[in-house]
């Protein structure tokens, strides 16, 4: 028995010995290979942009043999950070204003609901509520999304500009939530009648209508506008041009099916992402955001 111990004993010593270099062979190779910074712009908030883009950023380590960290930055301090990162996944506004102030250039759009590549400011109100268009708005309350949200605030904006309507003067008052999930605040703030009426992008609205959050017979879309780019993938300037396109590619060849394995789990990228795809864009695809942003004084074009 005791000859039998001791056997074990040695087989499982040899086993540990043998494993641990080639465990510390691995490390090493990672260490030695490149690291890339993809700065994440944050959706509803950092744990759901996290949860949604980790696979993906893992899948593009393997896919491209590279190491490539993920860091999720909020609207308001992404031109603080854009200098330490070499990816950026942002809305259309943020692109554009990095585009002009340095020199980012946009590799991919996503595709997701309705409109696939591109995404729809609307403004809504209650079904029975007696307000009907634009007009309507005047003397009410009104809960935009984020301030930098080019289809939860820029796009509401100007189709209120349009309608001769100024929301500093022409509303009642008007309100942005804090927190997470501030598009889904804007409207429970309408369903539950603490302001008259809510901007926010279209896919929203349908995406909690799918999820059985809201019902759409409760809503009243009174206007919609323009249809402009959405999120995208970009690469900043201290890229080498071929390695951006093989990142470009590697985004644009996902598909539904396309898994990865991560945390012990067999993830299908795409739908953890909540999108149904990529798409090749130019940044000429934003010039109506461009055009949208100098008529109602938004950065990069803002006057003071």
């Amino acid at each position: 028995m005791n000859r039998l111990l001791t056997l074990i004993c040695a087989l499982l010593l040899l086993s540990s010995c043998n494993a641990a270099p080639t465990e510390q062979k691995q490390v090493e190779e990672k260490k030695d290979l490149p690291t890339y910074k993809i700065g994440y712009m944050v959706c509803n908030s950092e744990n759901e942009t996290n949860h949604r883009f980790q696979p993906l950023t893992a899948y593009l380590s393997k896919k491209l043999n590279a190491n490539f960290e993920m860091k999720a930055i909020d609207t308001t301090n992404f031109l603080h950070e854009i200098d330490t990162l070499d990816f950026t996944h942002t809305n259309s506004l943020l692109y554009i204003i990095m585009n002009r102030f340095h020199g980012v250039e946009v590799l991919a759009t996503e595709n997701k609901g309705s409109l696939g590549s591109r995404s729809q400011g609307v403004i809504i109100a209650l079904a029975k509520s007696n307000i009907k268009t634009v007009k309507d708005l005047k003397g009410k309350s009104m809960l935009f999304g984020p301030t930098l949200a080019p289809t939860g605030f820029m796009a509401q904006v100007d189709l209120l500009q349009k309608e001769g309507l100024d929301p500093e003067n022409d509303l009642a008052f008007y309100s942005v939530p804090k927190g997470s999930f501030k598009h889904e605040q804007v409207v429970y703030g309408v369903l539950f009648e603490k302001y008259d009426a809510g901007a926010l992008p279209i896919d929203d609205v349908e995406s909690m209508t799918a999820d059985g959050k809201i019902s759409a017979d409760d809503f009243r879309i009174i206007a919609k506008a323009e249809p402009i780019p959405y999120c995208n993938f970009a690469v900043t300037q201290k890229i080498d041009p071929a390695f951006a396109e093989k990142f470009k590619q590697a985004i644009l060849a996902l598909t539904p099916e396309t898994t990865m394995e991560y945390e012990g789990e067999t993830i299908k990228i795409l739908k953890r992402a909540l999108v149904n795809g990529f798409e090749d864009a130019k940044d000429s695809d934003f010039d109506v955001v461009r055009e949208m942003a100098k008529r109602v004084n938004m950065p990069p074009y803002q006057k003071y």
